[in-house]
């Protein structure tokens, strides 16, 4: 276990570790357990007739009636971002869950999205149990109401569930002063802990990245692993450990049947497996009843308001996930040239992660609120900071530091350019940065405008910090409001990629 693991901590891990000592008999004959896990699901309703709540209950349902032997699991973010959650903080996806419960749900980066008081109140408004056993207070207390190891008989076997949360996420969402633990060696320390004392099946329900799952898997701590945050689906077994990546917004699931057989051999209990990894398109699936009821008048509620036209696009625009966090976009130039106009900025950055429409729009598309708030749905507000061009540069050098990884940090721009090279170190990228056509002067204050979440240092941008701010987050307008306010008075827009940022060494 990690020296650094609070002692409190410990002592949830070990008090749940002591519900596995009592010996369970050997199985006369093999037991099919299913898990089904589930991550990384957004929108309430469905998309191009795949995913959605109202399918995703559906199958879950259809999964527990098949076999009473079945784990139902959530592996992270869903509160944020939607664009019905930029309204209700993410109330909507609580209710969906509530339809169908799951047996445990562990908090992902999103699920902070709104702040940590938000966070705890949909917890409590939930009818299942959230837990992740690497997540405390400030001072190593645990959370009140957030669990940690879950040990559940199943048909004679304990299941230990290891429920284990993004450590980056103070980098990417607004956590306060929370606590993350190392997410592999935590997650590590703990299966191996129940394993020790005497799961028979140990469970990894993790919201992380791959890079982290591999870890994980090649750990052999666990049977299985389930896990959210990449917004892929994958299988896979090495013959000791299987694992599912669980898709996005319900769209693709994966089943996983153990036929597990337990033996008695001198003394020693021997359980043996092997998975079956069975593969749902939801698209094939009816819509759960009541469930679909909730969503058609969410539909409703949302339609009224949003499906307003505000203007025509002349170009075409582009918000798809691998542009905004890669180089430059129309999308991310009209978002940052909207906040720059709004408040008076000498420039603006937009951090490519919060924009999430992933979507592209034809020239002579009419926009609606709807669009808007779909590409900006995390209720960020507009805020002005004065800043020397030294911390420009710094903030710039940040954004581009993880290109290659596709991160949510990439600068979206207005009023500067800038060049930057690929395949230098980072922290060494950025070069010939120019605001309005001059220069970039590292002593000369600039005023800039962003968002509030990175302004917090949100994305790892510590570097717009210390300023003086002149437009702070209590007085600042939505971002999304800001982007409506600047295409309705102009009655179109005429955003394009115009060589603000260039890319060496593709």
């Amino acid at each position: 276990m990690p020296a650094s693991m609070p002692c409190r901590l410990m002592t949830r891990l070990a008090g749940a570790a002591l519900l596995l000592t009592a010996a369970l008999p050997a199985l006369a004959e093999p037991v099919k357990i299913t898990f089904l896990g589930i991550g990384d699901i957004y929108n309430f309703a469905e998309e191009d007739g795949r995913g959605g709540f109202a399918r995703l209950n559906a199958v879950a349902r259809a999964e527990r009636a098949a076999n009473p032997n079945t784990l139902y699991l959530f592996d992270g973010d869903m509160l944020s971002p939607s664009l019905l959650s930029g309204f209700d903080k993410g109330q909507n996806t609580i209710d969906l869950t509530n339809i169908v419960p799951f047996d445990l749900a562990v908090p992902g980066n999103h699920e902070f999205d709104f702040g940590p008081e938000n966070f705890l109140e949909k917890m409590k408004a939930s009818k299942y149990p959230w837990a992740a056993i690497n997540i405390t207070n400030a001072d190593g207390a645990p959370i009140d109401g957030l669990g940690g190891v879950t040990v559940k008989e199943v048909a004679g076997l304990k299941i230990a569930l290891i429920p284990v949360a993004q450590d980056s996420s103070p980098q990417t969402s607004t956590t306060g002063d929370l606590k993350f633990l190392p997410t592999v060696d935590t997650a590590i320390a703990a299966a191996q802990t129940a394993r020790k004392d005497g799961a028979d099946l140990v469970v990894g329900v993790v919201q992380t990245d791959m890079s982290n799952d591999r870890k994980l898997i090649a750990s052999h701590a666990f049977d299985l692993i389930l896990s959210g945050d990449d917004h892929s689906y994958a299988t896979a077994y090495d013959g000791v450990t299987a694992y599912v990546e669980t898709s996005i917004d319900g769209q693709f699931l994966s089943p996983v049947d153990l036929m597990v057989t337990v033996e008695e051999k001198d003394g020693k209990r021997e359980v043996s497996w092997v998975p079956n990894f069975r593969f749902i398109d939801t698209a094939a699936i009816q819509p759960d009843p009541e469930t679909q009821g909730k969503v058609d008048e969410f539909a409703k509620t949302l339609d009224t308001s949003l499906n307003v036209e505000i203007g025509i696009t002349e170009n075409a625009l582009d918000s798809r996930r691998n542009i905004v966090r890669t180089e430059e976009s129309a999308m991310g130039n009209l978002i940052a040239d909207a906040i720059r106009a709004a408040t008076g900025a000498d420039i603006a950055i937009a951090n490519g992660g919060g924009i999430r429409g992933d979507t592209t729009y034809d020239a002579g598309r009419k926009l609606t609120r709807r669009d808007i708030l779909t590409e900006l749905p995390f209720g960020n507000k507009t805020v002005l900071t004065e800043l020397p061009g030294a911390q420009v540069l710094a903030a710039l050098e940040n954004g581009v530091s993880q290109v290659e990884k596709g991160a949510g940090r990439f600068p979206q721009v207005s009023g500067l350019t800038f060049t930057f090279d690929r395949s230098a170190p980072a922290g060494s990228r950025v070069s010939e940065v120019k605001v309005d056509g001059q220069p970039l002067d590292p002593n000369k204050v600039y005023k800039l405008a962003t968002n509030d979440y990175i302004l917090g240092g949100g994305d790892g941008y510590a570097a717009l910090g210390g300023g003086k701010v002149l437009i702070d987050a209590g007085n600042g307008n939505l971002m999304a409001n800001d982007v409506i306010d600047y295409i309705t008075k102009a009655g179109k827009v005429t955003a394009k990629v115009e060589g603000r940022i260039t890319i060496l060494g593709k």
